[in-house]
């Protein structure tokens, strides 16, 4: 990977650690608020890419409709689902009422938040 889809990727990440337990986000959100416009696909890939040892929250990154982006019934469907209601977000038919759960970060969460983690390593 090159040093600048590495560095997109983890303002990804550190973007979807921002999640709150509770709520959620959408793909093209995590993307502009990471400073990537038009990336909801860099989100994706950024996801994909995950270790298997991460602690990254990739169950709060939904579609924009509010749909869980897996196919229903599939293993990783039902993990999501699980992990969301766990955190008391309804998913009903396999969507989430973005009007009810969406993050929605004020610009000084925006502005002030620490430093990332990855920024140390």
């Amino acid at each position: 990977m090159t040093t600048d889809r590495q560095a997109r990727i983890r303002r990804i990440w550190d973007t979807i650690c921002d999640i709150p337990q509770g709520s959620v986000a959408s793909y093209g959100q995590i993307a502009e608020i990471s400073g990537i416009p038009h990336g909801a696909r860099q989100v994706g890939y950024a996801l994909r890419h995950l270790s298997d040892t991460h602690e990254v929250p990739w169950h709060r990154v939904i579609q924009t409709s509010g749909r869980i982006a897996f196919d229903k019934g599939s293993a990783q469907f039902e993990e999501q689902s699980q992990r969301l209601l766990m955190e008391n977000v309804a998913v009903i038919s396999g969507r989430v009422d973005m009007q009810k759960f969406r993050w929605q970060p004020d610009l000084d969460e925006l502005l002030w938040k620490p430093s990332s983690a990855w920024d140390e390593q």
